[in-house]
């Protein structure tokens, strides 16, 4: 009968007997048949999977979110052109509010975008708005005022305030909180790679087109990585899969192990209308967790904030404007490895506090060098320990935070996008924290990072006991009753526990 478990013998996916993409037909594996399977099926069967998923989403969501923080960080390679010539830029922080202005647009946009995304595909949706934030980005090359700058990166960040949060939410309906931590290490990679490729090409455009046509390097600069963006938004919007239930390139016996798997993580699948966009809202808002998170990601992102003038302290070093370009490239391909490895030992160890602390304390100790002395090698030595610390750690509380926030959908979405959006008001006032003026030391900017990141460790610490706390309440009542069920939609699951 269709109804029973396939015996050992037979294949289980994609049998000749039926289409291996007809959803409409029952799933020939139950819940219970994967329960009873050995660890050895388990583990094959995880790697195949696996396998399928990275290839289908890793890739693309690499590209698009290193297009992402390109376009967004562009700014910073520009600026080393005749950019502020150019628009008559004069004032000690006019530099600063274009660099801050993108984020207000981007705050209001937050969340209800992630909550649209659980009612519309995110193949299209995501993909729609990174078409829309290429145009913008491109636009920025006509720019021929200050003004016209502010108002272009205002709504360069009102178009790209879908994509972040959207696509960690995406990730997580994937993989299971294990996995995630790295899968986010792969995808965040995007903007270390942004980093060490926008100097690349910034070196080039700047050095070998400034003056083509008639036109400044600056401006060649935003319309080539904007023309590029549009490109591969066609392509993601084709492309990117949407939820493991409705893609295509998995059997019927894929898709229902992908939701098993899910389900016994962090006890739910995920299913779009489980449950109102008010209800999953008020969920996270009762939620204290939330509040937590949403601290320590703002601090996080407000350790960081240093890397959109990063080819600018980079250059107090003495350099030439194309040698500090280049500069900048191995910096951050060691700090993308580095987040590969430490997310990488996050997800295998089950730890995620002990590892931002240390982190962390990487980056304190980069910020208090660079702000000590004006020595080439030990600032050059700095320059590699702010990102290491600061990116990577980011990267782990990312995971943390969709690991925490897991029932239901609705819910989940809601709790990523509001602390991603209060955590991005960090970029709103970080960047005065380093006005031209404070060069070459940036004494006050640093002074103030070294301290914001000793408070990031800080609080993972806090978060790790409050979590702990919490999983010996879940611990004692279900051993106290383990019949125990409330019914409440957004309850944990029977052996749920958090990832300290």
């Amino acid at each position: 009968m269709a109804t029973q478990p396939p015996t050992p013998n037979k294949p289980i996916p994609n049998t000749p007997t039926k289409p291996s993409h007809d959803i409409t037909q029952p799933t020939p594996a139950t819940p219970t048949s994967f329960a009873a399977k050995d660890p050895t099926w388990h583990t094959t069967h995880t790697k195949s999977l696996l396998r399928k998923i990275d290839l289908h989403l890793l890739p693309l969501l690499i590209t698009m979110y290193l297009l992402n923080f390109l376009d967004r960080s562009n700014l910073a390679q520009a600026r080393l052109g005749t950019l502020e010539a150019d628009l008559h830029m004069s004032g000690p922080t006019d530099f600063n509010l274009a660099t801050s202005i993108l984020f207000v647009g981007y705050l209001l946009m937050q969340l209800p975008s992630n909550l649209l995304l659980t009612r519309l595909r995110p193949s299209v949706y995501l993909g729609a708005a990174m078409a829309l934030w290429g145009a913008i980005s491109a636009a920025q090359a006509g720019t021929r005022s200050f003004g016209d700058l502010v108002a272009a990166r205002f709504f360069l960040g009102f178009a790209e305030a879908p994509f972040f949060p959207g696509a960690v939410m995406l990730l997580s309906s994937w993989y299971t909180r294990a996995e995630l931590a790295h899968r986010v290490a792969w995808f965040y990679s995007g903007s270390s790679l942004a980093n060490a490729f926008g100097g690349l090409v910034g070196a080039g455009v700047l050095g070998g087109m400034d003056g083509a046509c008639g036109i400044a390097g600056w401006r060649w600069l935003f319309v080539i990585e904007g023309v590029v963006t549009v490109c591969v938004a066609g392509v993601a919007a084709v492309v990117l899969p949407d939820y493991p239930a409705t893609t295509g390139w998995l059997g019927e016996e894929e898709r229902a192990y992908a939701r098993w798997r899910l389900e016994e993580d962090a006890g739910e699948g995920d299913e779009a209308g489980a449950s109102g966009i008010v209800e999953g809202v008020r969920m996270a808002f009762r939620d204290g967790r939330l509040y937590v998170f949403t601290l320590v990601q703002h601090a996080s992102l407000l350790s960081q904030t240093f890397q959109y003038f990063f080819p600018s302290i980079v250059q107090t070093l003495g350099y030439g404007r194309t040698e500090t370009l280049l500069i900048t490239a191995p910096v951050w391909i060691g700090t993308f490895l580095v987040s590969l490895a430490v997310t990488y030992s996050s997800g295998k160890t089950g730890d995620r506090s002990l590892h931002i602390i240390l982190l962390m304390m990487v980056s304190f100790v980069g910020n208090v060098i660079a702000t000590a002395t004006t020595n080439v090698p030990a600032r050059f030595f700095a320059m590699f320990l702010m990102p290491m610390g600061a990116v990577a750690a980011y990267q782990v509380i990312l995971a943390w935070v969709a690991n925490s926030f897991s029932r239901p959908l609705v819910k989940r979405s809601a709790c990523i996008s509001f602390a991603n959006m209060i955590g991005n008001t960090a970029n709103i006032y970080g960047p005065y924290m380093y006005p031209k003026t404070d060069s070459p030391r940036y004494i006050p900017g640093g002074s103030a990072t070294a301290a914001v990141a000793l408070f990031v460790a800080g609080m993972a610490g806090i978060i790790r006991l409050l979590l702990a706390r919490e999983n010996s309440k879940l611990q004692k009542r279900e051993e106290a009753d383990p019949e125990e069920t409330n019914g409440r939609v957004d309850e944990r699951a029977r052996g749920f526990r958090y990832i300290l």
